[in-house]
C-alpha cells in the first residue's frame, strides 16, 4: 500500500495514537500517511484542548506525512455526518489506497456486512427504525436493532462504542461511494470513554479530564509524547461563557435550524438556558436518555458557530476543498501529486481559497470563524491561511 489515510481528532495526541500511526507504517506497510483531522472544535461539541495547527504539528512529528483539516461543519456533527464528510474528502483526493481506523472489536468483514445492511434502507427497515426511535434509544442503537429485526445477525458490540460506531459509518460512506479504498480496522486497547487516567496508553477523555484540574495536569506526562506535553497548558475554559452568551441571544427559531435539534428540543434548550449559569450545568439539565449530552453540546456549539442543518447537508453534496494544516518537509511531493490527482481544490496558501464559490466558500468561512473565535478565547494569533512544513 502506498498511501493510507486515517481520521482523527488528536485531542490531544497520545501514546495510543502513536501506536496507530506506527501500525499503519510498519504493519500495513504504508509509504505515506495522510491524516484528516478535526479543527478547533470536536465531535463531542467541545473546543479542542489545543489549536488545530499545534495538533497538526504533533501529528507530523509523530509520523504523519500530511494533515488535512476536516471542515468544521463535519467535525462538529454526529457520527454519520462526521464520517461522510471525512470520507468524501479522502475519496476525492484520488491518491489514497487504504483507510485505517481504531475499533474496540470486530474485523473487516463484520464492518462491511453491517455497513451494507444499514445502507439497504428498505421500507421495512425505515418502519423498524421509526419504532425503535419512538422508544427513546440512540440513533446508532435504533439502526442496529432495526437491521436485526429484519433477520440480520450482527455483533451488537459494533454499535456499543463511539469508535466502533464511527468505523461502521466510515465503511457505510465508502460503500455508498463505491470506493476502491481498502479498510483496515485496528483493535484498540483501553476504553475510549474511561475518564480514569491510567499509566501508558489511556483515553483522550481521561487526559482532558486531568487537564481541567491544575493539580492533576502534570500527571498526563507519561501518557503523551514529550513534544505534546510541552505544549499542553490546561483546558480552554473561556469558551463556556462565550457559548452561553450566544445561546442567550438566540431564539428558538434559530435553534430549530440546527442539525439534530428536533422534536421541540429547541424549546427545552432555550427554556433551561435561563435557569443555569454555566455550560456544563446546561448540558446536565437538558440531557436525557434520548437527548445525549454529546448531542446537546453539538447543537449548542453549532448555534455558537452559526452552522445550520442546511449548510451541513449542502456541504455533503458539494465538492469542497482539502485545507492542508501541516506537511512533513520530506513528503512535500504529496502537494504536487494531489495537485494533479485531487478532484477538489488543495488549499496551502491564502490565494488558493479565493477561487472557492457558494457552498464551499460558506463552509470555509466557518473554518475561518472557528479559528478566529479560538484565537479570541485562547489569546493566540494563528492565521487561518497558515500551513506548517516540518
Amino acid at each position: 500500500m502506498k498511501i493510507c489515510a486515517c481520521i482523527a481528532e488528536y485531542n490531544p495526541l497520545h501514546l495510543g495514537h502513536i501506536k496507530h500511526l506506527n501500525y499503519i507504517k510498519t504493519e500495513l506497510g504504508a509509504e505515506k500517511v495522510i491524516v484528516i483531522m478535526s479543527g478547533n472544535f470536536t465531535q463531542r461539541g467541545e473546543p479542542a484542548v489545543l489549536n488545530k495547527f499545534t495538533r497538526a504539528k504533533h501529528a507530523i512529528i509523530a509520523g504523519a506525512d500530511m494533515v488535512i483539516e476536516l471542515p468544521t461543519v463535519f467535525a462538529t456533527a454526529n457520527a454519520e455526518i462526521f464520517a461522510k464528510g471525512a470520507i468524501n474528502i479522502i475519496n476525492s483526493l484520488g491518491i489514497v489506497d487504504g483507510l485505517c481506523f481504531g475499533v474496540e472489536s470486530g474485523d473487516k468483514d463484520s464492518y462491511i456486512r453491517l455497513a451494507d445492511a444499514l445502507n439497504d434502507e428498505t421500507k421495512g427497515f425505515k418502519r423498524a427504525l421509526k419504532e425503535q426511535l419512538e422508544k427513546g434509544v440512540s440513533l446508532a442503537k435504533a439502526k442496529f436493532t432495526a437491521v436485526q429485526a429484519l433477520g440480520g445477525n450482527f455483533d451488537e458490540s459494533l454499535v456499543s462504542s463511539p469508535n466502533n460506531v464511527l468505523g461502521v459509518e466510515y465503511v457505510r460512506a465508502l460503500r455508498s461511494l463505491d470506493s476502491d479504498i481498502n479498510i483496515f480496522p485496528m483493535l484498540r486497547t483501553g476504553d475510549h470513554n474511561d475518564a480514569t487516567l491510567k499509566k501508558g496508553i489511556t483515553s483522550a477523555t481521561s487526559i482532558r479530564e486531568a487537564l481541567k484540574n491544575v493539580k492533576k495536569a502534570k500527571k498526563v506526562k507519561g501518557n503523551v509524547p514529550p513534544h505534546v506535553f510541552h505544549d499542553l497548558k490546561g483546558y480552554p475554559t473561556a469558551f463556556d461563557k462565550m457559548i452561553m452568551a450566544s445561546l442567550v441571544q438566540s431564539n428558538v427559531e434559530d435553534l430549530a435550524k440546527i442539525l439534530d435539534c428536533t422534536e421541540g428540543l429547541e424549546n427545552r434548550i432555550k427554556a433551561l438556558s435561563k435557569d443555569v449559569r454555566s455550560f456544563d450545568s446546561l448540558i446536565e439539565k437538558v440531557s436525557t436518555k434520548r437527548y445525549t449530552a454529546s448531542r446537546v453540546r453539538r447543537i449548542v456549539l453549532a448555534n455558537f458557530l452559526g452552522i445550520t442543518e442546511e449548510l451541513v447537508k449542502d456541504s455533503l453534496q458539494t465538492p469542497l476543498y482539502a485545507k492542508v494544516l501541516a506537511i512533513n518537509s520530506e513528503s512535500k511531493d504529496l502537494i504536487s501529486l494531489l495537485s494533479n490527482k485531487s478532484q477538489i481544490p488543495l488549499l496551502t496558501r491564502k490565494s488558493d481559497a479565493l477561487d472557492l464559490k457558494k457552498t464551499a466558500l460558506s463552509c470555509f468561512e466557518k473554518d475561518v470563524l472557528a479559528n478566529d473565535l479560538y484565537n479570541l478565547a485562547t489569546n493566540t494569533d494563528f492565521n487561518e491561511n497558515y500551513m506548517l512544513m516540518i
